[in-house]
């Protein structure tokens, strides 16, 4: 057990249910008894007594919500009552989802993660910020470099759901900034942690050298010419977008894979 020996209150630790596999026909199962197994298979292997938050993973991927207002959100909530976890939340990229999920539920959602909605091709989370703050919500907004849009916009990952437009206009900003000296990734960074109303900003490191660039831009933020860059690259280059998001893309990949299983 990994955390066996550590203090308790030292950390804060959670983790997520309904994502499970990366095969297809594995990939996603948000019934009740497989979230209960998954909170105490986790509990098991990290030995932590308990759960700070657990979140109900990429939502919008189950085949109706119905399964989640009835099975997976009231299995969470019996987890609560048995001392396994403090928090209930939820994640998923589009946040029409999120927000009818909420409407829904009986059970007290506590938190809700959005990722790559408050980045500079795309604020949309921001919309939904305060209607989730008036319902006592935290809101965790993730992946403020855009899932590596903006870390290396020339060699991203095939997975990548990013249409090419958003692609294209990542790839142009980066020659931008190299032709200025500026690290585009750096400015995406502060461009994130700079947009009011998110109760957190999570953003994924490999390395501990990233992260220390990452607090570097929390703590002392840009200078002068960086700033200006990034005001010119918002304008030149992510204001003109028309298509901002990739809602659907991936969902539609995915069913046609499950239809084909």
């Amino acid at each position: 057990m990994v955390l066996s020996s550590v203090p308790r209150t030292s950390y804060y630790v959670g983790t997520k249910v309904g994502r499970y596999q990366p095969e297809t026909k594995n990939m996603f199962d948000f019934s009740a008894e497989k979230t209960i197994w998954s909170v105490d298979e986790s509990l098991r292997k990290i030995g932590c007594g308990y759960f700070d938050i657990i979140q109900v993973h990429d939502i919008e991927f189950a085949e109706s919500l119905d399964v989640i207002v009835h099975e997976t959100l009231p299995a969470l909530q019996k987890v609560k009552k048995a001392g396994k976890a403090r928090y209930i939340g939820i994640t998923g990229y589009q946040l029409d989802v999120l927000e009818t999920l909420i409407e829904r539920s009986k059970v007290k959602i506590d938190t809700v993660l959005s990722y790559c909605r408050c980045c500079l091709h795309d604020t949309s989370l921001l919309d939904v910020v305060p209607r989730l703050k008036a319902r006592g919500i935290g809101v965790i907004d993730a992946a403020g470099v855009g899932m590596g849009l903006y870390a290396y916009p020339e060699a991203l990952p095939t997975w990548h759901p990013a249409p090419s437009s958003i692609r294209d206009a990542c790839k142009r900003a980066d020659v931008f900034c190299r032709e200025n000296g500026v690290n585009l990734s750096k400015l995406a960074v502060y461009f994130n942690l700079n947009q009011e109303g998110a109760d957190t900003h999570l953003i994924g490191c490999s390395e501990a050298q990233v992260m220390q660039e990452n607090l570097n831009v929390c703590i002392n933020g840009l200078n002068s010419k960086e700033k200006k860059v990034l005001d010119d690259i918002t304008k030149i280059y992510f204001k003109p977008l028309v298509m901002r998001n990739w809602e659907g893309i991936e969902l539609k990949k995915y069913w046609r894979k499950m239809n084909q299983v």
